[in-house]
């Protein structure tokens, strides 16, 4: 038996799992004796969810049992090896990597720190809020980065409600009120499913409080529109659509202090709030700059070729958020790199599965180039607003309503299909339509 290309991907959102599995799918499945590569994927979680989705999961309207991933039954079924721990270190030189021990709940050792060889490196890590450094968000606000995260912030609004509905004091001034700083897709999306779930959680026996005098979402943006991606005519859709469901939005307002129960705007203006969320500013995690010695930005995202190989190491790759890629087509043809979204990680697996051989066998790679079809928005249960095929056709086709609304599913159907292939994605949504008819429309738990 020859010798074993041994790739490791580090990462297992949505770019980093699709392609574990279309190369485990590819390679794995062969006799040990004919096997040319191995694939490792290494995450440190124990599950998957896509990631535009953990808005639904804090608003408490995804059911987790039937959208949640498990890695290892993943690996199995998909002919990879999955190996969880967080990454702490790159030896270059050896062709190495270094992960983290893993803790279970109780801080027992499950784990122990790990040193994983590689012959090709792929990070595809993603990307975390950016706070830039703004007092008080460490401590007192919560982001949407992680499925915990989610979940933590879904059982804080289920436990506001109930506090209000047993206290037999008035409600604080801060009591029912959530902020949302950051008003791109996540924290708009988010504003826009905490207005129809608060008041369905409302709805089941809590008659001590007033959803529409009492309980107040308020969304807040540091430039003078919402959804400065998206083009101003359905940026100020999107604007009218929320304000009719009871949102405030505020626009060129900058956050300057975090309280523990309020907010400082730059203007002095304070904003009384009982869960504050931080949805502003995309970065990589603070541990990738230059790590190994790589090169990286100063949003600590790996600086890639347009190989996505990494520019101080051709056996190493970056992809997804982690990566700051050439896009020389970007803002008119003055440059740029590619943005952080769930399309471009999804392309970049596509692209790198199809240079594997190549990879391999150290022939020239093909260069990546970025195709944007446009941004989607989902706004509530029948409503979107996006742009698409922006950079295909050279400007942007606007499209709001149902038919963005089936486009925003679509995407998601699109990632489903990577990894478990039609079949399964078909009987599972025929499955779920089923069961949202018998279930409770929002998880009280």
């Amino acid at each position: 038996m020859g010798k074993v290309h041994k790739i490791v991907i580090v990462g297992g959102g949505a770019g980093g799992l699709e392609l574990a599995t279309k190369l485990g799918n590819r390679y794995g499945s062969v006799k040990p004796s004919s096997r040319k590569i191995s694939v490792t994927l290494v995450d440190k979680n124990r599950t998957h969810i896509w990631k535009p989705k953990l808005h639904e999961v804090a608003a408490g309207i995804m059911d987790l049992a039937d959208q949640e991933l498990d890695y290892i039954a993943q690996a199995h079924w998909h002919h990879f090896a999955f190996r969880i721990g967080e990454l702490i270190g790159i030896d270059r030189e050896k062709k190495e990597i270094r992960i983290g021990p893993f803790l279970d709940d109780t801080g027992e050792l499950v784990t122990p720190e790990r040193l994983i060889p590689y012959d090709t490196l792929i990070i595809a890590i993603g990307s975390l809020t950016n706070d830039f450094g703004t007092p008080g968000v460490e401590k007192y606000a919560q982001r949407l980065e992680s499925l915990a995260d989610a979940k933590r912030f879904h059982l804080r609004m289920i436990n506001a409600c109930l506090r209000a509905q047993t206290q037999t004091s008035p409600l604080a001034l801060n009591q029912l009120k959530v902020a949302i700083i950051g008003a791109g897709a996540t924290g708009v999306e988010l504003a826009a499913e905490l207005h129809r779930t608060t008041r369905q959680v409302i709805s089941y026996g809590m008659d001590r409080v007033d959803p529409d005098a009492d309980i107040k979402v308020i969304l807040i943006e540091a430039a003078p529109r919402i959804l400065p991606a998206l083009p101003e005519r359905l940026s100020a859709a999107a604007q009218t659509l929320l304000v009719d469901l009871g949102v405030q939005v505020i626009t060129n307002a900058k956050v300057e202090e975090v309280f523990a129960d309020k907010l400082r705007l730059s203007d002095g203006m304070e904003i009384p709030a009982e869960l504050i969320i931080w949805a502003a500013g995309v970065k990589a995690p603070d541990f990738l700059y230059e790590i190994g010695g790589l090169e990286s930005n100063r949003a600590n995202q790996l600086v890639v070729l347009p190989t996505l190989q990494t520019t101080r190491d051709p056996n190493i790759f970056a992809m997804g958020d982690c990566a700051a890629c050439p896009w020389p087509e970007a803002n008119n043809g003055r440059g740029g790199i590619v943005p952080p979204r769930a399309q471009a990680a999804h392309q970049q697996a596509s692209h790198l599965f199809t240079q594997i051989e190549n990879i391999i066998h150290n022939a020239p790679l093909k260069p990546y180039r970025y195709r944007d079809f446009g941004s989607l928005v989902s706004l509530g249960k029948f409503s979107s607003v996006g742009s698409m095929m922006g950079g295909l056709i050279g400007g942007s086709l606007m499209i709001d309503g149902l038919f963005a609304k089936l486009m925003y599913v679509s995407l998601y159907k699109l990632h489903q299909l990577a990894l478990h292939g039609w079949i399964k994605v078909i009987l599972d949504t025929i499955s779920r339509l089923i069961h949202r008819r018998t279930d409770s429309i929002v998880k009280l738990h």
